[in-house]
């Protein structure tokens, strides 16, 4: 997962890590064991009106959208409303939470095909600007056959934003990198107070913040916006959400395009846990090459062995003493350097930046920062404007809710110490964070199980780097193991596949979206890619 969305190469670490892998942000992150179970849709069914009988939606009526963040602009022709979905869809006609959504109608009335939903992933990233983020991105065959669909997902942003109140907002705050020895205790510790904070806050309500309520709010926008069927784009994190709402309502998908995937079989803390070490260590080369193509100047290796030595050396350094940055509250640490380094190698026009700013760090840890330093601290830490009205920490609130509250985690903390170290030592560019305790351990049961996969019609096609760190590729395999999918397998490395170089996925996605075709062959390799 990754907390980035496309348009923001330049943000902060925290808003862009968990997508981290969590993505990230982070990540963002993986949760809780073992293979999908039994769909939960059962206990729906059991009792309780499904989600679609009870209570009808009610058509869109369209108007202004929130006024964005300062500095930044809106697309005149962006329209935007709300929807009042059930909080419990157990209890339909109990409390409601209001859903944001954004619409950038088709160009052409007479070829418009239908509607295109938009999720840029995170977890918890708002959705509502990705109509004209994306737009921008499609050839006029596409612009003119669908109305492009923003929201932003319940709990998140302008939908009924979530707070629980954290001291430290961020989502890379939640990041649980061990201390310079290896120990958890302080981790352990901090796990346990993000998860009383949020029960303690919010209570039992954040239960029914969960991917699979997510997914059934995109059914009520498909019928709020008078369409037998949806077609959707996820990214991410938005993989898993196209994922659960296309096995809990088959028969109203349309097409879907899934980006940077996650493996559904791992959700969430085996995605955490197994792939993040691995996929940081498939993507990083990239960035050394880069880095060691500046050694004249930078001076931190000739060859990509030499810069990873450097980087290694130099986070486990910071992780020792961190270094103050000039004009900033807080110093640059090993979890800092790690965490701007993960979004930085979401995109591959952001590899000189993450070079350049290896060399700041190494400048600042040796008391001699540099103007061109600053310059690069500048570029990397400053954190962009917020909306007004939305919590500071709402993000990092609404990534706990999904991630620790779409499944179980594990609970035995002598089993995550052991964890942590043993994935310290495999993959040391994580140092031991991915198989570390996350609050998650620590959080109430969820309130369902996961949705079950299940394999449905040909209408999907993954698309998938070859060198994503934030979703590995294996994300890909595995999504594409669960649905009966097209996967679109690219020699690339960073977050996003389509409009990143390679034609050969650009045209697959293009033709798949104006005709409905998916490639022929099961797997297509594309080869083609150019870094710009």
């Amino acid at each position: 997962m990754t907390t980035a969305p496309r348009s923001t190469t330049h943000r902060s670490p925290a808003a862009r890590a968990s997508g981290r892998r969590l993505a990230a942000a982070v990540v963002t992150a993986a949760l809780a064991g073992s293979a999908l179970t039994a769909c939960d849709g059962s206990d729906l069914k059991e009792g309780a009106p499904s989600p679609v009988d009870a209570g009808a939606a009610k058509a869109m009526v369209w108007g202004a959208c929130p006024a964005p963040a300062a500095g930044q602009t809106r697309n005149p022709a962006l329209q935007c409303g709300t929807l009042e979905v059930p909080l419990d869809y157990k209890n339909p006609g109990g409390p409601q939470i209001e859903v944001a959504i954004s619409k950038l109608a088709a160009t052409n009335k007479t070829r418009r095909h239908g509607v295109l939903l938009l999720n840029p992933g995170g977890p918890a990233l708002g959705g509502l600007s990705m109509p004209e983020t994306m737009a921008p991105t499609l050839p006029a065959s596409v612009r003119e056959q669908y109305d492009l669909i923003g929201f932003d997902p319940r709990g998140v942003e302008h939908s009924t934003p979530q707070s629980c109140k954290l001291p430290t907002p961020s989502v890379a705050a939640i990041f649980p990198y061990p201390a310079a020895d290896g120990s958890i205790d302080k981790n352990v510790t901090l796990a346990k107070f993000y998860a009383h904070q949020c029960k303690d806050t919010l209570g039992r309500d954040l239960r029914h913040f969960t991917t699979a309520n997510t997914a059934r709010d995109m059914d009520r926008i498909r019928e709020a916006l008078g369409e037998q069927k949806v077609s959707y784009w996820g990214q991410s994190y938005g993989t898993y959400l196209g994922a659960v709402y296309r096995s809990l309502f088959q028969d109203r998908t349309d097409r879907m395009i899934l980006e940077g995937n996650i493996d559904p079989a791992k959700v969430w803390a085996r995605e955490v846990s197994e792939g993040w070490g691995r996929g940081m260590a498939e993507r990083f080369p990239d960035a050394a090459a880069s880095a060691a193509a500046q050694h004249a100047t930078l001076e931190l290796g000739a060859t990509p062995a030499q810069v990873t030595d450097t980087y290694l050396t130099l986070a486990a350094r910071l992780d020792r003493t961190p270094a103050a940055i000039p004009g900033a509250a807080v110093p640059l640490d090993g979890a800092l350097l790690r965490n701007v380094t993960y979004a930085l190698l979401l995109h591959n026009e952001t590899l000189p930046v993450a070079a350049r700013f290896w060399r700041a760090a190494a400048d600042l840890a040796d008391g001699n920062p540099t103007e061109a330093d600053a310059a690069v601290l500048k570029q990397v830490l400053t954190e962009p404007p917020a909306a007004d009205g939305i919590p500071a920490d709402n993000q990092a609130t609404m990534f706990l809710a999904l991630t620790c509250g779409d499944a179980e985690w594990p609970q035995d903390v002598a089993g995550y110490a052991e964890r942590s170290a043993a994935d310290r030592g495999q993959w040391p560019l994580t140092a031991g964070m991915p198989a570390n305790v996350w609050p998650c351990a620590f959080w109430e049961k969820p309130a369902e199980k996961p949705v079950a996969m299940t394999a449905g019609p040909r209408n999907t096609l993954v698309l998938q780097n070859r060198r994503d760190h934030a979703t590995p590729r294996a994300g890909g395999e595995g999504m594409h193991k669960a649905l009966n999918s097209a996967l679109v397998d690219v020699d690339n490395g960073g977050h996003y596949v389509y409009d990143a170089g390679s034609a050969c996925a650009d045209q697959a996605t293009i033709t798949f979206l104006t005709t409905g075709r998916l490639p022929g062959q099961d797997t297509t390799s594309c080869t083609d890619a150019k870094v710009r």
